[in-house]
């Protein structure tokens, strides 16, 4: 196995690291970075791994991922592009940012694998997303899966499919919790209480989430099923449909992605 490196072990870097160590991945494989000595301390206290500067943890490691919030990477980039070895694979955690920002700032011919994955990636259920860089070949393709695969499914998009990704999986888990919410509020209006509420919105969506996956049948059909002639689900969507709920999803996925569009902007 490979020495991995995360770089600015912050949420998701500390995601990747928990998701390897519950696969079996050797703590002795495993490094991060951190700012702060107490973030360190707690990296070491609870996954067993080393907590090294950033020069040493590049120095040690065969993958170096870079989990750093995109607005940092350029500045984490000018301190550490130059010393990072071309012969490494860099692999982006940052939204937004396209795999030439980092090579344009790497020694020449540095494979790149650019990375959207999503917090479900806690409980394994996280979906990733990658895609290849100039440089990156199968081989670092496949190694990267192999990181990613502990944390859930993944899948291989163009670059030019990422902001829709983002949009879409990356930020997903917030639209359903946000809709989730919504429903449980709804429920304490016709009298439920809020714990009744909320368990049964809960157990609804794990169940329709998994009926969608395993049936393998369209949307449509899976509601259509539940949709009697003059019934009550009927009367629920016709008023979700005249208060427009399909066009404001359409536009919040294309303003997220917009915005990622935005962040690589500014971060160039």
């Amino acid at each position: 196995m490979d020495t991995v490196a995360v770089i600015g072990a912050g949420k998701i870097g500390e995601v990747l690291l928990t998701g390897l160590v519950k696969a079996g991945w050797p703590a002795s494989r495993l490094i991060a970075t951190a700012r702060r000595p107490e973030r360190a301390q707690d990296l070491r206290d609870r996954l067993g791994i080393r907590v090294l500067d950033n020069l040493a943890a590049i120095d040690e490691a065969a993958v170096v991922a870079i989990a750093v919030k995109p607005q940092d990477a350029g500045v984490l980039l000018e301190e550490l592009g130059g010393k990072i070895p071309a012969d490494k694979l860099v692999v982006s955690l940052c939204a937004g940012l396209p795999t030439s920002f980092f090579e344009r700032r790497l020694q020449p011919g540095t494979p790149v694998v650019r990375v959207m994955t999503n917090t479900p990636a806690l409980v394994d259920e996280a979906m990733t997303a990658l895609s290849a860089g100039a440089h990156a070949l199968p081989a670092h393709m496949t190694l990267t899966e192999e990181l990613f695969k502990p944390l859930g499914k993944t899948i291989r998009v163009p670059e030019s499919q990422q902001d829709a990704v983002t949009a879409l999986s990356g930020s997903g888990p917030a639209y359903f919790y946000f809709l989730v919410e919504a429903m449980i509020d709804a429920g304490i209006l016709l009298g439920l209480p809020r714990q009744v509420a909320r368990d049964l919105i809960v157990q609804t969506a794990i169940g329709s989430a998994v009926m969608l996956r395993d049936s393998g049948e369209h949307p449509v059909t899976l509601r259509e099923a539940v949709t009697s002639p003059a019934g009550t689900t009927i009367s629920a969507i016709r008023e979700l449909e005249n208060h427009g709920v399909r066009a404001a999803l359409l536009a919040a996925l294309e303003a997220a992605r917009d915005r990622a569009r935005e962040i690589a902007s500014a971060a160039e």
